[in-house]
């Protein structure tokens, strides 16, 4: 009986709510917001965004965005759709190969963190496991600024995911 409260306690606490990945690089990371992107109706992604005891998004603090996949993608299309969102939203960035590192084929119910480290650094996570720390001057916010930004497909989307 006690072992079971335990297990309910933490599954309803914020800072066990993501995986140790993002407690350990984001100091008391707590859920801020999310939503469920959709393209044509189709949910593609559940979206989370972690940020110190849930403050307000900050660009110049450590915060966490975690995709929970609805659906198969191949890592070609999430390189190819990762790409185009840079390009619309800023100026090109040569990190194709990077990004082909980075990310992998996902299934549903696969969970994808991007992790910033301050404004050149950011870590990404499939399922738990890092698969690549990315190095580049602004990649933090040209990266996540394609789920958080200003110019996002989807206002409505980021202002749920932003927690506003």
């Amino acid at each position: 009986m006690r072992s079971l409260a335990l297990a309910l306690i933490m599954c309803a606490s914020p800072l066990f709510a993501q995986g140790t990945h993002i407690s350990k690089a984001v100091p008391n990371a707590e859920l801020r917001g999310e939503a469920t992107f959709r393209l044509a109706g189709l949910p593609i992604y559940k979206a989370q965004l972690f940020t110190e005891f849930g403050a307000a998004l900050d660009w110049d603090a450590r915060f966490a965005l975690e995709l929970t996949y609805l659906r198969r993608l191949s890592a070609k299309d999430l390189v190819e759709s990762t790409m185009r969102e840079l390009n619309r939203t800023g100026p090109s960035l040569p990190l194709r190969s990077n990004f082909e590192i980075c990310f992998q084929d996902v299934r549903k119910g696969d969970r994808f963190a991007a992790i910033t480290s301050g404004p050149d650094k950011i870590s990404f996570w499939l399922n738990g496991r890092r698969t690549c720390v990315l190095e580049h001057p602004k990649i933090s916010s040209r990266f996540m600024g394609i789920f958080l930004g200003d110019n996002t497909r989807s206002k409505s989307f980021t202002r749920r995911l932003k927690g506003m």
